[in-house]
């Protein structure tokens, strides 16, 4: 009689995690589901429709022709593809450096910088925006997108303790070895350790990747200049440009936020599997 009830409740309580689990995941699926189904809706007013199913429903690339042939979307994608590849090699770069360098050497300050690289990397970004900002207009590079790879790939160095997490569990003894055979550290470093950490290295690079392409905050704060948008800024720019802009629109940019999720999406599930292997092998205590 016990073991019955006990797993009666076993299985309510699994009815009730999966049940949960199902709300919560048609919740996360709905909004991208609406997205990609406006972006393809053609209807004869291209704006928001209050009704989900409005009647004379059609699909098509209506809104794809638009959004290549009557905005600079191209422009805009061109802009984001190259600031995003920049900081994402600067980004990854500066990260597999510093995090090797405090996982394998040891001198006096090492803790200290470690902690506070840590605590500087828990404070949001944009509260350091105007001070940026003003920096950069002293340099002269206000409204440029060199000024965005620098910010983007500055910080970088924060991030380190994934990557620090993954080399700590590398062996010492292969370094040693090497060293023995006359290696140098940068030798070791580039020609032992990067050949072994292929999957903290693409996580590193799909982090960096993402982060420039889906900013708007700083790119809105210092992009003047309409060739310069980024696709954030520049589809945000068009559904605002005008008093009844965001229900003309609206479908439009709805296909601009598809091709922009859809570059990222095949992206991560191209290199799924190495993003999880980083994300696990670096998730030690260093």
């Amino acid at each position: 009689m016990t073991v019955t009830l006990s797993k009666i409740r076993k299985n309510a309580s699994n009815i009730l995690v999966y049940a949960v689990l199902s709300v919560l995941g048609i919740l996360w699926v709905l909004p991208i589901a609406y997205l990609v189904y406006t972006a393809f809706r053609v209807t004869p007013s291209t704006g928001i429709i209050n009704t989900l199913f409005p009647s004379g429903l059609r699909l098509g690339i209506g809104n794809f022709t638009r959004l290549f042939g009557d905005t600079m979307f191209s422009k805009w994608l061109a802009n984001t593809l190259l600031v995003s590849v920049c900081s994402c090699a600067l980004s990854t770069a500066f990260i597999l450096m510093v995090s090797y360098a405090l996982s394998r050497l040891r001198f006096r300050l090492r803790k200290p910088i470690m902690n506070i690289l840590l605590v500087l990397g828990m404070f949001p970004g944009f509260m350091s925006m105007i001070a940026v900002y003003f920096i950069l207009k002293a340099m002269g590079l206000t409204n440029s997108l060199l000024a965005l790879i620098l910010v983007y790939s500055g910080s970088a160095a924060l991030s380190y303790y994934i990557c620090k997490g993954f080399f700590d569990t590398v062996p010492r003894a292969m370094e040693e070895a090497a060293i023995l055979d006359g290696a140098s550290q940068p030798v070791v470093f580039w020609k032992i350790i990067l050949p072994m950490a292929k999957p903290i290295i693409v996580y590193t690079v799909l982090t960096s990747f993402i982060s420039p392409w889906c900013d708007f905050i700083f790119v809105n704060t210092i992009i003047s200049d309409r060739d310069k948008y980024t696709v954030s800024l520049g589809l945000y720019k068009m559904i605002n440009a005008e008093k009844n802009s965001f229900n003309d629109n609206f479908t439009v940019f709805c296909a601009g936020a598809f091709v922009v999720g859809g570059i990222i999406v095949s992206l991560f599930m191209s290199m799924q599997r190495y993003y999880v292997e980083g994300v696990t092998s670096g998730a030690v205590k260093g």
